[in-house]
């Protein structure tokens, strides 16, 4: 149970604090109650996670509200958030996570075939599809499709060093998930919206345009674990094409020793060009190399090279 309390202490005052009020109070709330901290603890441990449980608790009914209100709901409902927290996973699939890949993959010489481990419902595959509103220290960047303005806007805050000055080159795009989303299916997306934080409505509204602009143009999409099926994906790419392949919060869910299977794969492929975005301690090798303060950010790196820090949304690049 101390276990519980303290990863919902630490989502409080890290992921949560200044980002989501509501779940912060309700992180806050459950480490200091024991009587729910018992009730979690019942779950298998990977699915303990906040994220996890709050969505699951927000899609049966959950009363966006105090921790109070809150503890009286998940105490007197819970047989029925069980179920979906054990058939259900944090598959986010934020398209905001484009505006921190762009500083990457617009330095790309093309075109660009991307493959997306982790992939989800594919949102983060149409990097050249959304249009971008970077913040540079006050000053709006707008960058759009060459079609014009896209009806997915993403802002960012960025150094100016990193600012993208062209949307990508993609021919083609591909990605593995051990449990793949369907744009066209109403109740997987209402689940991606569950997972979006309940005052961040804009992301609901992005999510939602994103979602429509994958179903206009699928992507390839693999069921299956990353370690069997990047290598196929590799191979299908297009001849003539530079491919990369791309994570976005995905390797913490790994085994470490997958993890390490997986950076082991990626250096198979000398020609292939790596972008990982993950949290701090996910690649140990990739976080030794960051020598500032991270608070919560993840880290941006390319073929094991850190390269900047960008909030764990998207919301911000910070080169480094």
């Amino acid at each position: 149970m101390d276990g519980v309390a303290g990863v919902y202490e630490r989502f409080a005052e890290i992921e949560a604090r200044g980002v989501s009020p509501l779940y912060e109070e309700w992180g806050r709330g459950i480490s200091q109650d024991p009587a729910v901290c018992t009730l979690i603890s019942s779950l298998p441990p990977i699915k303990r996670q906040p994220n996890l449980v709050f969505a699951a608790a927000r899609l049966t009914g959950a009363p966006e509200q105090g921790y109070g209100q809150l503890r009286d709901w998940l105490i007197e409902n819970w047989a029925e958030v069980v179920p979906v927290i054990l058939t259900r996973s944090t598959q986010t699939n934020e398209a905001a996570r484009c505006a921190v890949l762009l500083p990457v993959l617009s330095r790309l010489e093309g075109p660009l075939s991307l493959i997306e481990a982790g992939a989800s419902a594919g949102l983060c595959l149409y990097p050249d599809r959304y249009s971008y509103r970077y913040d540079v220290g006050g000053r709006t960047e707008a960058l759009d499709p060459g079609t014009g303005p896209s009806d997915v806007v993403v802002p960012c805050r960025i150094s100016a060093a990193a600012l993208p000055a062209r949307l990508p080159d993609v021919v083609w795009r591909a990605g593995a998930d051990l449990n793949p989303l369907n744009v066209n299916d109403s109740d997987q997306i209402e689940w991606l919206e569950a997972l979006v934080w309940p005052e961040h409505d804009e992301r609901r509204h992005r999510l939602r345009a994103a979602a429509r602009l994958a179903a206009s143009e699928p992507a390839h999409l693999l069921r299956g674990d990353l370690l069997d099926t990047i290598p196929g994906l590799i191979d299908q790419a297009p001849a003539g094409s530079r491919v990369v392949v791309f994570h976005s919060a995905v390797l913490v869910y790994l085994r470490s020793e997958d993890r390490e299977r997986f950076v082991e794969l990626m250096g198979t492929y000398p020609d292939v060009v790596w972008i990982s975005n993950e949290g701090a301690g996910v690649l140990p090798t990739v976080t030794d190399q960051v020598h500032r303060a991270i608070n919560g950010r993840t880290i941006v790196a390319v073929n094991g090279r850190a390269r900047g820090l960008a909030g764990p949304h998207g919301q911000s690049y910070q080169s480094l």
